[in-house]
């Protein structure tokens, strides 16, 4: 038996996935810790995990509840931005507290989800082996791939190439502060200098969270790569969301389900809702909205029609009832997808235009970017994914290509390998390209 430890945010997208792998870790004989800021405590309670409090005074209780409030009224590089800002302080918090609590937890493993990037130098610094977990969009940097906040097709053509590498030029510019610290934590721990950004991520096993055939083609991936796919319970349960869910499925009638949910981020756009809601006023389905916050009022709600508002109800098991789904993409695309039901992707900010744009390349949905989003063009789009049974058809295939990568218990398999060899676990599924 191992100690793994858990280092990521604090966010429910990112909670729920991580949860499930250390269930599954935990069903194999092994402890697990997750370590976070106060509040997180409340949100993993169902999941049997152990908690180790780190960051209160960075991070006092409500203070990230603040921040994903204040996020989720902000769209774009607005959004891009303040997530760099938090991700810089949450960098600073762990070079000082994680060190201290990990060592007193006698940690053997770190589990680092990608956008945590402090995460791998606080392992070096313990000499800890660890592992990267893409909880969201892998955001690895190559030419060929246009960057994860970014919209641009996969195009294999020079000038796209060019693009994306100013691309990504940008984002490591509006990042430097993150970096900077980083670089700077290493010369005070005298750790070896990392050269590029990628430097940051594991060189034992780096996990994703979704089929290699929904990414883009990648030609410069590292061969300990893995493409898992969702890293979801087998019975479909969010153990970060089990105590405040609620639903009465007895409400859906027998018409086609249509499931409009913008996360917990975004949910705070109710604008988005009505625009949904007027789209589908003449689509012969049910619409049911989440509003994706346990504390939101649904009878405060005036969407056009008769849709069904919930404030938090069981995500995945709606999305398994439903003909298509309108959301932000994000992770939700891939637990969509996961199910087999095609999306209309309606990406706001972060990492949700690359996961929007790798949807539509895959033929499993339609986008339409919220710069010019109105109810005529939602409504097209919602009747195109409804109608054409293509889309339907192509979600299935990523479906197949989602069972087949092997989840939580592939991405299981590989961190016992590691504790078991402490060298490199290559991926002989990896492929050059799709």
């Amino acid at each position: 038996m191992s100690h793994i430890g858990i280092l990521c945010p604090g966010a429910i997208g990112h909670l729920n996935p991580m949860c499930n792998l250390g269930i599954e870790l935990l069903r194999r004989g092994h402890k697990v810790t997750l370590f976070g800021v106060p509040e997180v405590e409340e949100k993993i309670s169902q999941s049997n995990l152990e908690f180790y409090e780190i960051g209160a005074s960075d991070f006092p209780p409500g203070s990230i509840e603040a921040i994903y409030i204040q996020l989720g009224q902000l769209t774009g590089l607005e959004g891009l931005k303040l997530t760099i800002q938090f991700f810089e302080k949450e960098a600073s918090m762990l070079f000082r507290d994680a060190p201290g609590a990990i060592s007193d937890a006698r940690v053997d493993l770190l589990l680092v989800d990608q956008v945590t990037s402090a995460g791998g130098t606080v392992a070096d610094y313990l000499n800890l082996p660890f592992i990267t977990v893409c909880n969201a969009l892998p955001i690895n940097r190559e030419p060929g791939v246009p960057p994860y906040f970014t919209h641009w097709r996969y195009e294999n053509v020079w000038w796209a190439k060019m693009r994306n590498q100013l691309g990504i030029a940008i984002f490591n510019y509006l990042s430097r502060p993150i970096w900077n610290v980083l670089v700077q934590q290493r010369e005070i721990w005298h750790l070896p200098r990392h050269h590029q950004r990628d430097d940051a991520y594991s060189r034992l096993a780096q996990i994703a969270q979704l089929p290699q055939e929904l990414d883009f083609p990648r030609e410069k991936i590292v061969p300990w790569f893995h493409y898992v796919g969702t890293l979801k319970s087998p019975k479909d349960m969010e153990p970060v969301s089990l105590n405040k869910q609620s639903f009465s499925f007895e409400e859906l009638d027998d018409k086609p389900l249509i499931y409009a949910s913008l996360g917990t981020l975004q949910s705070h756009n109710w604008k988005i809702f009505h625009c949904i809601a007027e789209a589908c006023l003449d689509i012969d389905a049910q619409l049911v909205i989440s509003l994706g916050n346990p504390k939101a009022v649904p009878s405060k709600t005036n969407f056009p029609g008769n849709p069904l508002v919930v404030a938090f109800p069981p995500h995945q098991q709606l999305i398994n009832r439903s003909s298509l789904v309108v959301t932000h993409a994000g992770s939700t695309a891939v637990s969509c997808l996961s199910s087999g039901v095609p999306i209309v992707a309606i990406p706001i900010t972060t990492d949700q235009p690359g996961m929007a744009a790798r949807v539509a390349r895959a033929g499993a949905g339609e986008v339409v970017p919220l710069a010019k989003l109105n109810v005529a063009k939602l409504k097209m789009a919602i009747e195109r994914v409804f109608e054409d049974r293509t889309y339907r058809d192509n979600a299935a295939k990523l479906r197949s290509a989602i069972q087949n990568a092997g989840g939580v218990v592939y991405a299981a398999d590989v961190i016992e390998q590691v504790i078991h060899t402490k060298s490199p676990v290559f991926n002989s599924r990896l492929r050059g390209s799709v």
